[in-house]
């Protein structure tokens, strides 16, 4: 009987959970076929619905209108940014946003720097709305993937890159 209880308020909770759940997921791609960094933002599309509901009032339509798409992925290309370890820029342009299942993607690139040893990045999207939002990185391509959390009150994180057999560290 204890067992069937507790089934049964994980069940009652379910749902209520699922509302919770302020999670992105981005893969950030140093592409050596297209020499391009390539961004990846994974959005829930139930955090985008509620999203756009604070972002733009007066109704908007994240499923099936492409313009409300465009405008929550413009609003989520402002609150990212790449820079190099030393600080100088990297120029993200616009690939382009879709919705897939229950996900909202936004693809960005930029061009790869020569000799790159690493990457620093600002994730604000959505937790300018939602303090507990988390955006997490995944930086593939170069080496082993490193994974960056932005959480609380993360700005700007960074990712080195080991240098290849043979060369030395600096």
């Amino acid at each position: 009987m204890r067992f069937v209880l507790i089934f049964l308020a994980l069940i009652i909770a379910a749902p209520t959970m699922a509302h919770q759940l302020k999670a992105s997921v981005t893969t950030v791609l140093f592409n050596k076929r297209t020499n391009n960094i390539e961004l990846m933002h994974r959005f829930y599309l139930h955090d985008t619905e509620h999203a756009v509901e604070h972002l733009f009032p007066g109704g908007a339509d994240i499923i099936s209108n492409k313009q409300d798409q465009q405008r929550f992925a413009d609003y989520i290309e402002s609150h990212v940014a790449l820079q190099t370890l030393t600080g100088e820029p990297l120029t993200l342009s616009e690939v382009g946003a879709q919705v897939d299942g229950k996900f909202f993607w936004v693809y960005q690139e930029a061009p790869i720097p020569k000799d790159i040893k690493g990457i620093r990045m600002s994730h604000g999207a959505l937790r300018d709305l939602w303090p507990a939002q988390v955006n997490m990185v995944n930086v593939e391509g170069k080496g082993k993937v490193k994974t960056l959390h932005f959480t609380q009150n993360d700005t700007w994180l960074e990712a080195r890159f080991e240098p290849k057999q043979g060369q030395d560290a600096q």
